[in-house]
């Protein structure tokens, strides 16, 4: 591969925005991207590749001799965006799924991937883009991910690690944290807003310190809840694939399909996640939502 590979963001939201400006900032300019959303000038995406990347007209045009196609896009659309990918790419192109979906739901995209001779590569995003953007810490599996190694670090992934040659491994660790992580912000969210409304936050909100001292749960709570509010849709998604493994483990997901619905139902109130600090923040969602009589419950 050369110095200065093709690459293919597929998918333009926050995920492909941070790699296509970090990427710039390396010095990689040949830079290409698709979104769905392209097609509307006004989008975010459109906005947002105008300074970033080569905003492609559509797909086939954006995949067209790649040599790395990297996959950002929502849950739902992971299998789709492989077979929509797979008779456009180059032969030997790498196909890197940062997708956060089931096991099996990889496997699916690797077998749509591999029919139209590409290299699948396998990666677990395992940590929040926004601190340490390419390089946050990732989990590369797949029998093409040793190769695709030396290529990542030298285009500036330096959190990645080989995790293994099967192909699910990584997306299983992934999907078992976000059991805990996006299941925590649900549960701060509703314990926080009712906690609110009741006037009871911050004893609430001491006792946390005193379970789990060292946590600032004010600033912890705020910013967990405003994600969940900002990208609601984003995270239902991604538990409803989180549902999906459990349940293949053998274990009913309970606690995981509830907060699926818990951030479906949070972006609705996206309008309040920019305010600071918490109590605003609740406030605005509070305010948004019908009192008990016959109307909408929190």
């Amino acid at each position: 591969m050369s110095n200065n590979p093709r690459i293919c963001l597929i998918g333009f939201g926050e995920v492909g925005q941070t790699l296509a400006a970090d990427l710039r900032d390396r010095g990689h300019r040949d830079l290409w991207a698709w979104d769905v959303l392209f097609p509307d000038a006004r989008s975010n995406p459109s906005r947002a590749a105008a300074d970033l990347v080569n905003a492609a007209t559509d797909a086939p045009d954006a995949l067209s001799n790649a040599d790395i196609v990297i996959s950002a896009v929502t849950a739902a659309q992971c299998i789709e965006a492989a077979r929509t990918a797979s008779p456009c790419l180059r032969a030997g192109a790498f196909y890197v799924d940062m997708n956060s979906v089931a096991p099996g739901t990889k496997a699916a995209a690797a077998k749509s991937i591999a029919a139209g001779g590409g290299r699948y590569v396998e990666a677990a995003v395992m940590a929040p883009i926004g601190p340490k953007r390419i390089s946050t810490s990732m989990l590369l599996g797949g029998p093409h991910a040793a190769a695709f190694l030396d290529n990542a670090q030298t285009l500036g992934f330096t959190g990645v690690r080989l995790y293994s040659d099967v192909i699910g491994k990584a997306s299983a660790a992934k999907m078992c944290r976000s059991v805990m992580i996006k299941g925590i912000e649900a549960l701060l969210m509703e314990s926080m807003l009712s906690a609110r409304r009741y006037g009871v936050e911050h004893t609430v909100l001491e006792s946390l310190r005193d379970l789990f001292p060292g946590a600032d749960w004010p600033k912890l709570s705020r910013y967990m809840i405003s994600r969940s509010l900002q990208h609601g849709r984003r995270r239902a998604e991604e538990m409803r694939e989180v549902a999906i493994t459990v349940r293949d483990a053998g274990i009913e997901p309970h606690m995981s399909a509830a907060a699926a619905q818990r951030h479906d139902w949070a972006a609705a109130y996206a309008g309040a996640a920019h305010l600071e600090p918490l109590e605003p923040m609740l406030d605005a969602v509070l305010a948004s939502i019908r009192n008990p009589l016959g109307e909408q419950e929190c």
